[in-house]
């Protein structure tokens, strides 16, 4: 059992200002995990200032001593990557590889990108008798999701301490441990008080607060667009940068040619990771008409291949990470099915054999129209959807038919071809036969969100640019 009823401000742990706590479930026993203390506005008020003051010391530190600070975060962050994953798979029910692989190993490797990309970065640049100057931006509210926990929190504070500012984070508290564990690695490399900056809490108490607070000069918020809308409405009395990840229903465009089955079942196992639970996810499967009877059997033959159960007993799939997630797939399954799509396998229910956790199966709809609300809606399940289109130009049409925008897919053997349709989608992130970059721009258009992370260009988001001018020499 796990008892994390201290916040992490000024460089130590403290109790919270009124005492709250709630228990943490771990959604593959139903059973409680933890407990943690649910933070208030008074305890932003207290971080807030604590990163204030540590905002005039750490935003002129040079390049180098923010580098050291960041190599000894990277040493003590691999040291606890068992202890991140035990964390992760108690508090989201990750499957062990799957924690201690991708959801630890994305941290490191954001931290590294972080850390290469500060190395060159230039914060300076002179234009004639101009001087463009990039300057840390202040102090930052970050607000972060339960699904891929330690990526988002290292694409959002690592570029913080890279550029010079400080930060408050609230992580979600439906998956509050790895945070913790995030902020004890942060104590004991080294991070100077009040640079780094952790309270736990609901959006209610503390999300609120923070997006609202007069003194936080960027929100960096991560989760659904619903959310993500009202993070923007508190923000703007004040007038502070908000930086958006927000949902998606990414398509994913599979062109008719040889490695037309190989994409199709890939397409379904890459869908299903993280028990479906990426905002990212190629949900949209786009295949020709003319192949929709193949697709059919191809998606049926790959989800009947994917395990689910116990998160330590090597199955591919853990459970979603709630009940509530849980009723909310079980009943978008049902509409698909009411809508007249083609359910080709899993359906409502546990699967066989798992009578407790949040245990769904691997869903495919086929034979799915773009009006049907399961081709609309971002279920956040391991539930796929095949439409089908007559050409390309169709194709594109049905990607770009969405409110969202955050990622596309495209998959074939002419990459000319493949480049002309990812070049079309209506996305910030478009993955041509699973390519991926830690460089890439990661962010989305229309209500999927704005602003990037990732990189250098994540850099952005934490600075303000200043023009120094001076006479034209003549």
């Amino acid at each position: 059992m796990r008892e994390y009823t201290r916040f992490y401000i000024d460089g130590a742990w403290v109790d919270p200002v009124e005492p709250n706590t709630i228990d943490v479930e771990n959604p593959a026993t139903e059973q409680v995990a933890g407990r943690i203390s649910i933070g208030s506005a008074a305890d932003v008020d207290k971080a807030v200032a604590a990163a204030r003051r540590a905002f005039a010391t750490w935003s002129v530190t040079t390049r180098e001593e923010r580098l050291g600070v960041l190599e000894a975060i990277l040493a003590e962050y691999q040291r606890r990557a068992d202890d991140l994953a035990a964390a992760i798979t108690e508090e989201m029910g990750a499957p062990a590889g799957l924690a201690a692989g991708p959801q630890v190993g994305l941290g490191v490797g954001h931290l590294t990108t972080a850390i290469d990309n500060l190395r060159t970065y230039a914060f300076t640049e002179d234009r004639g008798a101009t001087t463009i100057v990039k300057e840390p931006i202040g102090v930052c509210g970050l607000i972060t999701p339960w699904n891929w926990p330690l990526n988002q929190i290292a694409v959002k504070v690592f570029p913080a301490l890279a550029t010079g500012c400080t930060s408050i984070l609230k992580p979600s508290e439906v998956s509050p441990f790895s945070a913790q564990v995030f902020a004890e690695i942060l104590d004991a490399a080294g991070v100077p008080a009040g640079v780094f900056n952790l309270i736990q809490g609901d959006g209610a108490g503390v999300g609120v607060a923070l997006a609202g607070h007069p003194g936080i000069d960027m929100v960096s918020f991560t989760g659904s667009t619903r959310a993500g809308i009202e993070v923007a409405r508190l923000a703007a009395p004040t007038v502070k940068r908000v930086a958006q990840e927000l949902g998606g229903k990414s398509p994913h465009v599979v062109l008719d040619d040889e490695a037309f089955a190989d994409n199709v079942a890939s397409g379904v196992v890459t869908m299903m990771g993280n028990s479906g639970q990426t905002c990212s996810a190629p949900s949209r499967m786009l295949v020709p008409q003319s192949r929709m009877a193949e697709a059919r059997e191809i998606a049926a033959a790959a989800a009947a291949g994917i395990t689910v159960g116990d998160p330590h007993g090597g199955a591919d799939l853990g459970p979603v990470v709630s009940g509530t997630q849980f009723e909310k797939i079980q009943a978008l399954i049902r509409k698909g099915t009411e809508e007249g799509a083609t359910l080709v396998a899993g359906g409502t229910g546990r699967p066989d054999g798992l009578d407790a956790g949040w245990f769904v199966k691997p869903t495919v709809f086929a034979d799915v129209t773009p009006d049907m609300t399961i081709a609309r809606e971002e279920i956040f399940g391991p539930v796929l959807v095949i439409l089908g289109y007559d050409d390309l130009d169709h194709a594109v049409a049905i990607a770009n038919d969405t409110d969202y925008g955050l990622a596309g897919y495209v998959s074939g053997t002419d990459l000319d071809t493949a480049k002309s349709v990812a070049a079309r989608i209506r996305a910030g992130w478009v993955a041509i036969n699973g390519g991926f970059d830690f460089n890439s721009a990661f962010g989305g258009y229309k209500q999927s969100g704005n602003g990037r992370e990732w990189g250098d260009i994540g850099f952005a988001e934490y600075l303000e640019t200043k023009s120094i001018m001076t006479p034209a020499a003549g």
